[in-house]
Parts: structure tokens; C-alpha cells; sequence
């Protein structure tokens, strides 16, 4: 399954402003914190969070929430996913790709995901 999103990055940018750090702990951990450049960086994690949830089919909520997802680099600064030991189980993920953008005063992330078994049915 594939999944999109799409932020205006001045968005982020007032969220920080005017919560600071709270902002980015909603939805990232310490680890991702000390990846993020600028407020367009954070809106890119922002968005691949997203766009993984999309690609589950089920948005970010119970069943998926932002701490179950974590975006790291690797050592040559692509951005990759690691998730939490309860959505691999319940959604039987096999693996996940995932590519962020950032185009003016927007940031766009795309995610992929294969699934060990068939999630739904084509209708």
C-alpha cells in the first residue's frame, strides 16, 4: 500500500513557535528531535508520519499512533522507518520505504509498505 501527505511547512513553523519543544514531542521522540534541522524538517517527519498511517489505512489514532513510528537516517542521510513491535504484529508488515521532499513552503512524504499477507481484499 502506498501513502501521501502533504503540509504546509509555515504551519509547523507557528505550532513551534508557539509551544516550543512540546510541539515536536507530540509527535516525535528525543532521538528524532536531534535529527530535525529547521521546522521544515520537523514538518517532513511530520508528514512521513502521516503518510505511513494513510498507508495503513488507518490514520493516525489508536490503532496507529506517532510514538509507533520512528524516523532515524541512515549513514548516508536517507530517512527510513522503524516501528513499534505492535504495528509489525497487527497489520503483519513485511517492510516499509519511505521518501520525504520539501518544495518552497511545502513538505511531501510518500510511504510504501508490504504487507506479509493480504490486509484487504480488491474490491
Amino acid at each position: 500500500m502506498i501513502g501521501i501527505d502533504l503540509i504546509k511547512t509555515s504551519r509547523m513553523n507557528r505550532l513551534i513557535e508557539r509551544f516550543g519543544d512540546k510541539t515536536l514531542l507530540k509527535f516525535l521522540s528525543n532521538d528524532e528531535i536531534s535529527l530535525v534541522k529547521n521546522y521544515k524538517t520537523a514538518a517532513g517527519f511530520w508528514a512521513a508520519k502521516e503518510a505511513f498511517s494513510k498507508a495503513l489505512g488507518v490514520g493516525i489514532g489508536s490503532e496507529c499512533n506517532f510514538h509507533d513510528i520512528t524516523i532515524y537516517k541512515t549513514g548516508k542521510g536517507a530517512p527510513k522507518l522503524k516501528l513499534s513491535h505492535k504495528l509489525i504484529e497487527k497489520f503483519k508488515i513485511q517492510d516499509s520505504s519511505l521518501s520525504i521532499t520539501h518544495d518552497g513552503e511545502y513538505a511531501i512524504a510518500v510511504v510504501v509498505v508490504e504487507f506479509l499477507a493480504a490486509t484487504d481484499e480488491i474490491e
